[in-house]
């Protein structure tokens, strides 16, 4: 059963061209001894015999005289039509190779039907293969030898982790690509990195020396491939102003960025989903009315400003919350969180109405109500389980977006999070820690996204199902 499960993975993975290319670099010994049997038996079984008894039937000599005649005619008309002078021995070569393909494609086809009416197979790679695993010391030597091609082998086999595993390979080119993009956009900038750190006073000696001690006084593509190189080896450099290790900068800042953002999820999701399902549930009424309105101003007043004034009525007029972070200190956590909180609440909250609402009059809610389902039931279960999709991806996409930094409220609050630390930097511009925030941006959002593609997986019974035949 095992091998058979083998067998077929190594089919279905050798019919897609990237797989081949992976199987190649993962499997060389496994592909090479199969390729090398394969070439050797390739036109001396069967299946090519009866193939080339077939070509020298006289009904399908004169099926090559009729495609060779058809694809003159197609020819002449090609060259016709785009005003083309081409000469007579050219037409008759382009229609012999045109003619010539569509014969050997019937011609495969025919071989092919009547092989399989007498029981008979092609030799092919993947037959070769699965006769060569047969032979325990050949598949003790390939598992041995080839163990990285069986672990793909293992992941394609599981859709789900086949999905990930893909989508993590693709994220690879997008921190690379983003990577290239910021570092091309802050080369070509007109801004002095020397000059803004040293002063307007600095000399030209003291600006070369900068330039030089940081390579940036290399050419470009010197470099892009040190940035490249440093991506790679998760050596982000150190920060131009300060000499700060910026791996060790993000790593410091990143548990803050993570209580922020946690906080402020909790707060959005408190406020969001009750608000959104009461307003689905009865629309158009008073409450309906007050959260949609409380949402707009939620979505229209800017977070610093709302920071702002929370500080001065809470901190400052009534002293009951402190007005600035303190690692340490929960407490500290509130204003902050109310206040990205709050901003992000009133897109979930409308979210949530609006998928409900889309859900609400379908006919299976009509079924389930007409079954005697009580009606909390049929809400929260049948309702907003189907509704639940553009939820979630609201959510993550607001939860990816603030593990990037809350800048704008960092800096009201004094929180020493990512986002205000790339903020910073940017007008330098400190390249190790701009392009560092980025990627580390890019991998978050990525990484969001993947999980709520996920998450699709485990509320949509659909998607699932189609997951599972990926």
């Amino acid at each position: 059963m095992k091998g058979k499960k083998i067998n077929g993975a190594f089919a279905k993975m050798y019919r897609s061209s990237q797989y081949r290319i992976w199987m190649w670099l993962l499997g060389f010994f496994t592909m090479l001894v199969t390729y090398v049997v394969y070439r050797s038996k390739k036109g001396k079984d069967a299946f090519a015999e009866m193939k080339e008894a077939l070509r020298g039937q006289e009904e399908m000599q004169s099926l090559k005289e009729k495609f060779y005649q058809d694809a003159l005619v197609q020819v002449r008309k090609k060259n016709e039509y785009f005003k083309k002078t081409v000469s007579e021995t050219e037409v008759q070569k382009q229609a012999k190779a045109i003619a010539e393909k569509n014969f050997e494609q019937l011609l495969q086809d025919k071989a092919k039907e009547k092989a399989e009416m007498q029981g008979m197979h092609e030799i092919t790679v993947v037959s070769c293969y699965a006769g060569l695993m047969a032979n325990p010391v050949f598949m003790i030597a390939s598992f041995v030898l080839s163990f990285p091609m069986y672990i793909l082998m293992i992941l394609y086999m599981r859709p789900i982790a086949k999905y990930v595993t893909e989508r993590l390979f693709l994220m690879i080119f997008v921190l690379f690509g983003v990577t290239w993009l910021v570092f091309t956009i802050l080369y070509i900038a007109p801004m002095d990195a020397a000059t803004n750190i040293l002063g307007q006073t600095a000399t030209q000696e003291q600006i070369d020396t900068f330039n030089h001690v940081y390579g940036l006084d290399q050419p470009y593509l010197t470099q892009l491939v040190k940035t490249f190189k440093n991506l790679i080896t998760f050596d982000l450099g150190n920060a131009y102003q300060g000499n700060e290790p910026v791996m060790a900068a993000i790593m410091a800042k990143f548990p803050v960025t993570m209580q922020v953002t946690f906080s402020s999820m909790i707060v959005a999701l408190l406020i969001a989903v009750p608000a959104g399902i009461i307003s689905a549930i009865k629309p158009y009424s008073s409450f309906d009315y007050i959260a949609m309105f409380i949402a707009l101003l939620g979505l229209s007043i800017p977070n610093f400003w709302l920071g702002l004034m929370f500080i001065l009525e809470f901190s400052i007029n009534l002293g009951w919350l402190p007005a600035t972070f303190q690692p340490d200190q929960l407490v500290t956590l509130i204003l902050p969180a109310i206040v990205v909180g709050t901003g992000m609440s009133a897109s979930i909250a409308r979210m949530t109405r609006s998928s409900m609402l889309e859900v609400k009059n379908s006919d299976y809610i009509l079924t389930a109500r007409a079954k005697g389902l009580p009606e909390k039931k049929v809400v929260l279960k049948h309702i907003l389980g189907n509704a639940l999709i553009p939820i979630i991806t609201t959510v993550g996409m607001s939860f990816g977006g603030l593990m990037g930094g809350a800048s704008v409220t960092e800096k009201v609050f004094n929180i020493n999070g990512i986002g205000s630390y790339i903020v910073d930097k940017q007008f330098i511009p400190d390249i190790p820690v701009v392009l560092a925030g980025v990627v580390y941006i890019s991998f978050v959002v990525s990484l969001m996204n993947l999980l709520v593609d996920i998450l699709y997986a485990f509320i949509d019974p659909r998607i699932k199902s189609k997951m599972k035949n990926y």
